[in-house]
């Protein structure tokens, strides 16, 4: 069983080791935490190509001693030339998930990187771009070691997408699915990345690079236009702020979900969490109850904030969440209609020696996004822009420009008594969910960072390739637990020990005195580099 690991001058934890090391490289040389963060961000998206990639969207959470927290927005839209219409006179009555159509918004994290780099700037950063980018170079261009992660994900998913443009030239090999521990080579993108480090993050949009991605998406008659690429560019904004009993909680603001973790933790903190005893049935009744609760606000309120009728904040406030609070029973589960779905992420985490910050979590959607790989660049395009509806009614229905309502959110908070802390997971609905387990498990019930991570967990809602809307938990729970929620009118599954559709979280805290701990979790390939 793993411990929780401790340093005292910096650490990165992310769900592939390739990742966390790259990140510990930077800071080895000097780099602060979003130097550190880049240099990893680059690597998972070499090492973990099923779970996201250059083509898809991040957000970013940072915080420096003594400022406000900050969050970086970098979430593509739906092009200028995309319509309802253009789904509906194809007679399609929804967005596909696969193909050259799914992906109809732009991608949004190389800008994501920029920005953040624009901040670490201000922090003295001075670390050139090619050195944050050497390892995922040197990964595309030298090979990765496939693991049991991407060949599962290929293997599930096989059908639907290797009749996708460029798919089977990309992640296949000689036809194959390439097995778990063979070496895998993405040459494209590694010269694509090499452009990148010397032409400036902002090729990307703006530059040859940007017009070989754009030729390349209309040759397979994908909807975003060059024009497009020209217009777009991440955000700095204010990270979400829940005042809590023992700290102030940070996330993401719509058009992400990050007021729903935050949601699910305002109602725990009402409803005194604490004089229930850790991990028991009652403990994990209330955490799903207050999910359901979130997910009903979720369902009503949240999307592109430009065009939500609250303000994201004020569903946080005590008089908004009080009817919310009050459908809660301790003693029977409310009735369960259905979530969002999975999402293939990743959430990484870094502090560094000065007690600088980073939640981050980027994405491509869906497992390979839509499957599309570009053929100049090897860039596999993302999927994200197929959860809008082409209902007009609906919050987050389709219109040019438009922001698609996105599950990912990556959490931070800043203790009362002063530590620091990061942490997140990959998988849609799960998303917020785990998140209450790790935080609650760790601030509330005082649990080692490892032990919130590793101890059993739960999923209300569907996973990958299920439509069960039921609510799944690890078999590690005794059958005790189990009897008990189903005799509070859950519907319960049970799942593998270990299961890695309860997603892969992360956590690493820093306490006053420069001490790091830790934790990553069993269920990925993931590691945490600390020194």
């Amino acid at each position: 069983m793993l411990n929780t690991t401790h340093a005292t001058r910096g650490m990165a934890v992310a769900p592939h080791s390739l990742a966390s090391q790259a990140a510990l490289a930077v800071l080895r040389e000097g780099g602060n935490a979003i130097e550190a963060m880049v240099a990893a961000a680059s690597t998972i998206a070499i090492v973990y190509p099923h779970m996201n990639g250059i083509g898809g969207d991040g957000f970013w959470v940072i915080s420096e001693p003594g400022k406000p927290v900050l969050a970086i927005e970098a979430c593509g839209v739906a092009g200028a030339a995309i319509s309802q219409e253009f789904y509906t006179s194809r007679q399609l009555t929804s967005i596909p998930m696969r193909g050259p159509i799914a992906g109809n918004t732009m991608a949004g994290t190389i800008s994501g990187w920029q920005e953040a780099l624009n901040i670490s700037t201000g922090w003295g950063g001075k670390l050139q771009l090619s050195d944050l980018l050497k390892d995922a170079i040197h990964y595309a261009e030298e090979g990765i070691a496939v693991t049991a992660s991407q060949y599962a994900s290929t293997s599930a998913k096989l059908d639907e997408l290797v009749v996708q443009p460029g798919f089977k030239d990309t992640f296949l090999v000689d036809g194959k699915i390439p097995p778990a521990g063979s070496r895998f080579v993405q040459p494209r993108l590694g010269k694509t990345l090499r452009r990148l480090a010397a032409d400036g993050l902002d090729s990307f949009y703006r530059g040859a690079l940007a017009e070989d991605i754009a030729k390349d998406l209309a040759e397979i008659g994908n909807p975003i236009t060059l024009e497009d690429f020209h217009a777009y560019r991440a955000r700095t904004c204010e990270a979400i702020h829940l005042d809590h009993s023992v700290a102030d909680i940070y996330n993401t603001a719509p058009p992400t979900q990050g007021v729903i973790s935050l949601i699910i933790l305002a109602i725990l903190d009402k409803l005194n969490l604490k004089q229930y005893q850790q991990d028991s049935p009652e403990y994990i009744h209330l955490v799903v109850e207050a999910t359901k609760q979130a997910f009903a606000i979720r369902d009503q309120y949240v999307g592109d904030p430009a065009y939500m009728k609250v303000d994201p904040q004020s569903l946080l406030t005590d008089e908004f969440l009080a009817p919310y609070v009050a459908k809660i029973s301790i003693d029977k589960a409310l009735p369960w209609g259905k979530g969002k779905g999975p999402g293939d992420t990743i959430w990484m985490g870094v502090i560094d020696g000065e007690g600088r910050a980073v939640s981050f979590i980027q994405s491509i959607y869906h497992e390979f996004g839509s499957g599309v790989v570009l053929s100049r660049t090897g860039i596999n395009w993302q999927n994200r822009g197929c959860s809008f509806s082409l209902d007009s009614a609906h919050i987050n229905c389709l219109m040019p420009g438009k922001k698609p309502f996105h599950t990912l959110n990556p959490a931070l908070a800043r203790f009362k008594d002063g530590r620091t802390m990061v942490y997140g997971t990959m998988g849609g609905d799960g998303q917020p969910q785990t998140q209450a387990a790790v935080f609650t498990r760790y601030a509330i019930f005082n649990q080692p960072i490892q032990q919130a991570i590793t101890a059993p967990r739960w999923l209300l809602g569907r996973t990958w390739g299920k439509s069960s809307e039921s609510l799944k938990v690890e078999s590690r729970f005794t059958e005790g637990v189990i009897r008990r929620l189903r005799s509070l009118g859950h519907e319960v599954d049970v799942l593998a020990d270990f299961d890695e559709m309860v997603g892969h979280a992360a956590a690493i805290v820093r306490d006053p005195s420069g001490v790091f701990e830790g934790g990553c979790d069993p269920r990925s390939n993931g590691g945490v580099a600390g020194f």
